[in-house]
């Protein structure tokens, strides 16, 4: 069984979900702009990052710190895409 997380803001949310968001919101460009890892800078996939988000913690962890920082700017819950 499943603890509960109430602390944990991105407790069941995909990685995956997570990541295709972001990219939604910033672009390849914009990510790797605030995330600075190669994944993101050099021939960017879905693919190619979810294993290495999954394999570095650091990396996942800021990857969830900026969906949570902008998911925080859009409270209604709509699609937000900066300018």
């Amino acid at each position: 069984m499943q603890e509960q997380q109430p602390n944990n803001p991105v407790h069941g949310i995909k990685l995956s979900d997570m990541l295709s968001y972001l990219i939604e919101a910033y672009g390849w460009d914009g990510l790797a702009a605030r995330i600075n890892v190669r994944c993101f800078k050099f021939e960017p996939s879905v693919k190619s990052s979810l294993v290495f988000l999954r394999k570095t913690p650091w990396a996942k962890d800021e990857l969830q710190q900026l969906y949570i920082e902008t998911i925080a700017r859009n409270p209604k819950g709509e699609r937000y895409l900066p300018k």
